[in-house]
């Protein structure tokens, strides 16, 4: 029950996205598009479990044990960064076109705050492995969610008869903040 608890609050009640606001340019940049919002959650989701693995050996066996914690956002950067070198590789040989629309939005995975909060929320909440890695899915699936129901309401409104003066980023960032709004209301769940 412990995990299912910290999938949930991290997939819906302190979703990365649309509670703690981090992750917020790929949301926004990205979420034009309902495939390319998708395979961003996808890529995202497996940045962050991957990541959530490398950084909590690093800071179990090689960080604590030597006392080297004040190395611990240094060390977690490199892993990032890694990794996410590792994803656009795989996407770019795997699919041309996934990779040309993402476009600028892969790369920047590696400075998505989303990932390196995890990692330091992870470290800092003394997690164990698999508490590590449930919080890391159930943290994927929220920005996932969060990317796919911001595309799908931007597709939407594409159709729909928007005021000149908020078309654009204006009725991008209305949206944003209801989708905020609504989020807030899963804050009352008791586990």
């Amino acid at each position: 029950m412990e995990l299912f608890g910290i999938f949930l609050t991290a997939a819906l009640i302190n979703n990365f996205v649309l509670s703690q606001f981090l992750g917020i340019c790929p949301f926004i940049g990205v979420s034009g598009k309902l495939s390319a919002a998708t395979s961003m959650g996808m890529a995202t989701t497996f940045v962050l479990v991957m990541a959530a693995m490398v950084t909590f050996l690093i800071q179990q066996y090689i960080l604590a044990p030597l006392g080297l914690d004040f190395l611990q956002t240094v060390s977690f950067i490199l892993v990032i960064a890694s990794l996410v070198q590792f994803v656009e590789m795989v996407i770019k040989k795997v699919s041309k076109p996934l990779y040309r629309s993402l476009g600028i939005y892969l790369p920047l995975i590696t400075t998505n705050c989303a990932i390196m909060g995890l990692c330091l929320f992870a470290a800092m909440r003394h997690y164990s492995f698999f508490q590590s890695l449930v919080f890391a899915l159930g943290a994927g699936v929220g920005f996932t969610l969060a990317i796919v129901l911001m595309a799908g309401i931007r597709e939407e409104l594409e159709l729909a008869d928007i005021p000149r003066s908020l078309r654009g980023a204006g009725i991008t960032m209305v949206v944003a903040g209801t989708l905020a709004l609504g989020f807030m209301g899963f804050a009352g769940m008791k586990f």
